[in-house]
């Protein structure tokens, strides 16, 4: 690879700071971002956070036999997806059902509902 270097004639200090403080005072944010779409970025349990905003609830046994995986492969995606408080459980007599929590639905449903409305990129 060349190496490349900026051939600018003048750096606009004012927006360099400016942009240097925009990002430093929300790194917390970003890297709590970053983590989120990394917990999404997986397909199984981008399709369970899907089923779970279509359906409101879904037991393991539903999620394993819609998506077709193993009931213990489920329930490893649902524990990672609770852990990180993307989903929430309630037990009803012998069985839990799962459903999203509040916390992250302004970065979920967006994401969601390219899934409905538009085909989604192939190079994404």
């Amino acid at each position: 690879m060349d190496n490349v270097s900026c051939i600018r004639q003048q750096a606009d200090i004012k927006q360099i700071n400016r942009c240097k403080e925009m990002v430093s005072e929300r790194n917390s944010e970003f890297g709590n971002l970053s983590n989120g779409l990394s917990m999404i970025g997986n397909s199984v349990r981008l399709k369970i956070l899907y089923l779970l905003n279509q359906e409101n609830r879904l037991c393991v046994c539903d999620l394993s036999d819609i998506i077709g995986v193993s009931i213990s492969a489920v329930s490893q995606h649902l524990r990672k997806l609770k852990d990180r408080n993307f989903i929430q459980a309630e037990k009803e007599a012998q069985t839990i059902y799962y459903s999203l929590t509040n916390d992250y639905e302004h970065v979920l449903l967006p994401l969601l509902t390219i899934l409905d409305e538009e085909p989604v990129i192939e190079t994404i």
